[in-house]
Parts: C-alpha cells; structure tokens; sequence
C-alpha cells in the first residue's frame, strides 16, 4: 500500500515508501512504512523492538472463549527453570508427560505405607527443608512483586538445600511451587502477575531431598486485606489445627472431614470437595486420599508410621469448583476468595507429630492482625 507523503522509514533511506510492516499493523500500531521488502529486511533487526515493546504492554488473554469465574487473569509465563544436575530428582521428571509410574504402582492396591524408623527420620529431614523453603518465600511476598519472582525465590532456596521442587515438570507442571491468588483454589501457575494489595496468595511448596517428599502451604496477606478475608483465612487455619487434634491411631481418615466442615460450617463457609489431602513420603501423592468434608467414604484406618497431608480449602462462598483452560488453575465457581493451610504429619503412638510445623511463634496471620 502507497503511503503518500510518507518516505521510508529504513536507516538512511529516502526512498518512497511503498510497504506497510504486517506485524504492527497485526498489533494496531501505527503504521511502519518502507520502500521495499529488501529494505524491510534490512531494518527488521531494530525495528521488531518496537513489536516486543507493544507485546509486553498488551493485555494478555490465552483463552478468549473461557469466561472467568472473579476478576483474577493469566500472565506470561517465563522460561522453565533449570534445576543442577547433582541433584537427584523423582522418577516423573524423566517421563514426557511427568507421570510417576511408582505412584501409579501403588496406586493398585491402595495400601497406606507404615513407615520404618529410618523413612521417617528421612522424611523429618525433607519437611524440615520445605518449611524452611516456605518461609523465604514468605518473606518475599509484597505488593507490586509477581508471583513468578515468588517462585523464583522458592527455586533458588530449594537447590541451595539440595532439593528438587517435586511439583516441577510433576505431571507437567511448568513451575516450582504453587501460586494460588484470591479466587484460586489451589494449583496457581505463578506468573507475571504483579500482587496487589489486599489480595491472598497461598504458596504451596513441595521439595524432594533424599528420596522423600516434604509438602506444606499457607495463605498470605498481601498488605492490608479487608476483613472477611482475615476472617477467612484464620478459619480456615482453625480446620486444619482441629482436624490435627484428632490423628491418632484408631481414627478413621473420612472422620477428618466431618472436624473441618462443622468448623467452617458454622462460621458461614463451605469445604472445598474435588482436592484432598493425602499419603506422602518416597511418592509425592500415594494412599490414603483424606477428604475435607462431611460424609465422605474414604477408606482405611490411621496407624503409627502413617505420613500424609491435611489441607483444607475453604470458600467464602459456593464449594464449587471451576479449573482455567490450563488444565490445572483450580478456582471457586461464584468468583469469591479461597483460602488454604497444609501441614504434612506422621501418625505416632500416642497421637501426631507435624513435621512441617514452624519452629517458633504464632502463626504469621496471628502476627500481622
């Protein structure tokens, strides 16, 4: 297309101009014209920065058709991290889809593993890291930092401890923790998003050291939160403390969801039903399942050298659940807030240790109110 008046805009050339660059019009940008497509491609090396720049700024949107749920959006992903190769690492991570064909061996006859005295003290070891990890990533949470720098942060303090972050490439998972922000339930890909204040964030961290998966997460303030969602977060804090209270050999896994659904209940919240806790110690996610809430048919019956996790998601809203298009964002149905808490524990005689508890104080939000 002729661009009268106009002359090239190639370095140095005075030429007519005769040629509109595709892209910036692709991108409704103002119009680039050159002479010809030699001269096009001559000047293509500085000029695509103008592209880059437009690309960045651009509102981004991988799934036009879906309609979210809250107001909540994708960003753009960065690279994959590379995680050093003296570092061992589970079995997913050398299978293209990152499917465990240990976890799947178990998985046929749901036997809930009793843990030796030697598989414990290991596993003590990889919680003990993961929460130490959890907690740099605590202290990076803030307004105007993304999430992607939070994993970041997760990433760096898992190989300086010489972990592996288990959900890393863990059935294609692109990251190395979880990022769940507001309305995500739980499963949030950590992006360039930057957080807001007032928003949640929960970090979910797993780390895989000596052959033993460590797992725990918490929800976060992110500067000064309304209310409700203090009030959210610190009951859903309580359902998994009294739901903690009960483990003990004898007890009944289904028996922990009846705890954490009348707590949350009667404070006008519901209980997440799709996502459970579960078994942990050489498998990331093994026997027994354990459901959250009310009535639910799990199976089996708690014993000393029993390891799984607890991890209540409680909605302000409905229980339902929606999951983005990118097969793994869990977010609630109404678009209202979510707040999660997890702890990994072992089973002893006389009742429970949390290995992924904190070493001191009060809980962070207990902290901060």
């Amino acid at each position: 297309m002729l661009n009268e008046g106009k002359g090239c805009q190639g370095d140095g050339c005075d030429k007519p101009a005769k040629m509109r660059c595709p892209t910036c019009i692709k991108l409704n940008l103002p119009d680039s014209f050159f002479c010809d497509q030699e001269c096009f491609k001559k000047n293509w090396g500085n000029h695509k920065a103008v592209h880059t720049v437009a690309e960045s700024n651009a509102p981004y949107n991988p799934w036009p058709a879906y309609k979210f749920t809250g107001e909540l959006r994708p960003a753009r992903l960065s690279s994959t991290r590379q995680v050093p190769k003296h570092i061992p690492v589970p079995d997913y991570v050398h299978h293209p889809e990152g499917v465990s064909f240990e976890e799947l061996q178990a998985k046929r006859n749901r036997e809930v593993k009793v843990l030796t005295d030697e598989e414990i003290e290991e596993l003590r070891v990889a919680c003990r890291l993961g929460r130490e990890v959890l907690n740099e990533a605590a202290k990076a949470i803030a307004p105007g930092v993304t999430t992607d720098e939070v994993d970041r942060v997760v990433h760096e303090a898992c190989i300086e401890r010489d972990c592996y972050p288990s959900p890393l490439g863990y059935h294609k998972f692109p990251k190395s923790c979880c990022t769940s922000v507001n309305e995500v339930i739980c499963h949030g890909i950590p992006d360039m998003r930057k957080l807001e204040d007032g928003d949640l964030c929960n970090v979910d961290v797993t780390v895989y050291h000596r052959g033993f998966h460590g797992d725990l997460n918490e929800s976060f303030f992110v500067g000064k939160v309304d209310e409700a969602s203090k009030k959210l977060v610190s009951v859903t804090y309580e359902c998994l403390q009294k739901a903690i209270e009960i483990v003990r050999p004898g007890v009944k896994f289904r028996d922990i969801g009846d705890v954490i659904q009348k707590h949350a209940n009667a404070h006008g919240l519901s209980v997440v039903k799709t996502y459970c806790g579960h078994g942990i110690h050489r498998l990331f996610h093994t026997a027994p399942n354990v459901p959250h809430y009310a009535k639910n048919t799990a199976k089996g019956v708690m014993k000393a050298g029993n390891a799984f996790t607890i991890e209540p998601m409680i909605n302000a809203g409905s229980y339902k659940d929606d999951r983005w298009p990118d097969d793994w964002t869990a977010v609630t149905a109404d678009g209202k807030r979510s707040a999660q808490f997890e702890q990994t524990l072992l089973v002893t005689e006389n009742g429970c240790d949390i290995l992924t508890a904190r070493s001191t104080g009060q809980p962070w939000f207990m902290e901060q109110c």
